[in-house]
């Protein structure tokens, strides 16, 4: 059986492996795109373009998402329980105490955001709250505190800068070459044809290895959560609970999906290896048969 440390170092690396092979990704791509179109000025203004809008997003993530869902301040007055729970396990985790925002849905779901952990932000819902034995509940806190701690949001936002340095230079490339843009003349036409082809199917493989790197942070959400409770059957447990729950919640839409510690969109359970690869989140399966494999 796999201690729970091991577990989370293998994540780690990982993850930080798929992080390497996107920046050599958008560095080939970059190359690729400039040889073909004879300027390096496409590139400079994805990079500038991207990080900015990335930025701004990161630095407002928080107010955004909570507006979006609808989600709404408690004090500890209005859940004492609930509030001891997020204290205790922020002063576990080392970390300031975030705050804790309820939203008023019945499926049981969970979040964390913020842009760091002085920011920082866990929400859950009414139907958690309701549906769940305490430990579970301590299980999904410790698991949002898990990406806190993780610096997950900050990763997730450096993902997206990629993403969009990616796209933004595909379709340049594109709608460049569609307007006769650049001198390929000279150019071998090999080299030429391979840049149509990685405009078309980059942004696919960027996704994809965004994707994976969500899944991983997931896994490596549940083992860190498990350390702080030292106790990963209420962890297990609740996800068994949550992805059993047939509730909609009203306020989850693809954009926000990948942030719940289970897809809040029902309906999406098809299990082929294809499918696999455009989900947000590890089956359930996979999560909890980790966690039950694990040792304290």
């Amino acid at each position: 059986m796999a201690t729970l440390y091991n577990i989370a170092d293998s994540n780690s690396r990982k993850t930080f492996f798929l992080i390497t092979i996107f920046l050599v990704f958008v560095i080939l791509l970059g190359w690729l795109f400039s040889y073909a179109l004879d300027s390096t000025i496409i590139l400079y203004i994805a990079v500038v373009f991207s990080i900015a809008t990335s930025i701004s997003s990161y630095w407002f993530s928080d107010k955004i998402v909570l507006k979006a869902t609808k989600a709404q301040p408690i004090k500890k007055d209005d859940d004492p329980e609930l509030y001891r729970i997020v204290e205790n396990l922020s002063i576990t985790a080392g970390i300031p105490m975030p705050k804790v925002f309820i939203l008023n849905e019945s499926q049981p779901n969970a979040f964390a955001t913020g842009r760091d952990e002085k920011h920082a932000v866990i929400a859950v819902t009414k139907g958690l709250l309701g549906k769940l034995e305490r430990s579970e509940i301590e299980g999904v806190i410790a698991h949002e505190m898990a990406h806190i701690k993780n610096k997950d949001i900050l990763l997730q936002t450096a993902v997206v800068v990629l993403v969009g340095i990616i796209v933004i230079l595909s379709d340049f490339f594109l709608r460049i070459s569609i307007w006769g843009g650049g001198n390929n003349k000279d150019k071998n036409i090999l080299m030429v044809v391979l840049a149509v082809v990685a405009s078309i199917l980059a942004p696919i493989g960027a996704s994809l290895i965004q994707l994976s790197i969500s899944r991983k942070r997931e896994f490596l959400a549940d083992a860190s959560g498990a350390l702080l409770t030292r106790y990963p059957e209420g962890l297990a447990s609740a996800l068994e609970k949550i992805s059993s729950d047939n509730s909609s919640l009203r306020t989850a839409n693809n954009s926000n999906a990948h942030l719940f510690i289970s897809s809040p969109l029902r309906g999406n359970g098809n299990k082929g290896w294809f499918n696999k690869l455009f989900l947000t989140h590890p089956p359930i399966e996979e999560r909890v048969a980790n966690l039950r494999g694990m040792k304290v």
